[in-house]
């Protein structure tokens, strides 16, 4: 019964990307960041709970639980399902690495979950600073939103501040999808 939680586990994450009819590609492909972890300007621990709805999945959100550290060195992030690792990253501000369970999906790909972390948590005048040409960051209490030629295709609403801690949810309307992020500093 041990082994079989875990396959469950996966199978069920598989099922969250692979049984959803996939929508048309995207009109804009969102800008990646790849800001270095020490321009957080902070050293934070969370333990999170990941809801993700893809609005082609009719079966509604799907939730994890994670584990967030970043430092001046380093952002490092592990997925759990069920109790059981399915992933990890690090990104050291150069090199992303990843280790990932060969059960878990294809569609899931390290560089958008640290582009997202970054949207979400970095501050604004550090994301402003790495994005391209076109793309613009509004920024105003509680909210935050990515635009391309004064068009929104990212926002982000915060429960509390800092940033990183309570409520936080993004709406990725390039890509179709919300991610509801609950967070709570882990113990020191």
């Amino acid at each position: 019964m041990r082994r079989l939680i875990p396959t469950l586990a996966l199978l069920w994450l598989t099922a969250c990307a692979a049984a959803r009819p996939r929508p048309a590609a995207p009109e804009v492909s969102l800008p990646p960041l790849g800001l270095p972890p020490a321009a957080l300007g902070a050293s934070v621990g969370l333990s999170q709970r990941l809801s993700f709805a893809h609005e082609a999945d009719p079966g509604g959100p799907r939730s994890l639980e994670a584990l967030l550290e970043v430092d001046a060195s380093a952002l490092r992030l592990a997925g759990f399902a069920l109790g059981q690792r399915v992933f990890t990253m690090q990104w050291d501000g150069t090199t992303l690495d990843e280790q990932r369970d060969a059960r878990l999906p294809a569609q899931f790909q390290s560089r958008q979950v640290l582009r997202d972390i970054q949207l979400v948590y970095w501050p604004a005048g550090a994301v402003r600073a790495a994005l391209p040409p076109g793309w613009t960051l509004e920024e105003e209490p509680g909210r935050r939103a990515l635009l391309q030629a004064g068009r929104e295709w990212l926002s982000v609403r915060y429960g509390g501040e800092p940033r990183w801690v309570g409520r936080a949810e993004l709406v990725n309307l390039a890509e179709h999808y919300r991610l509801t992020i609950e967070s709570q500093p882990t113990e020191e």
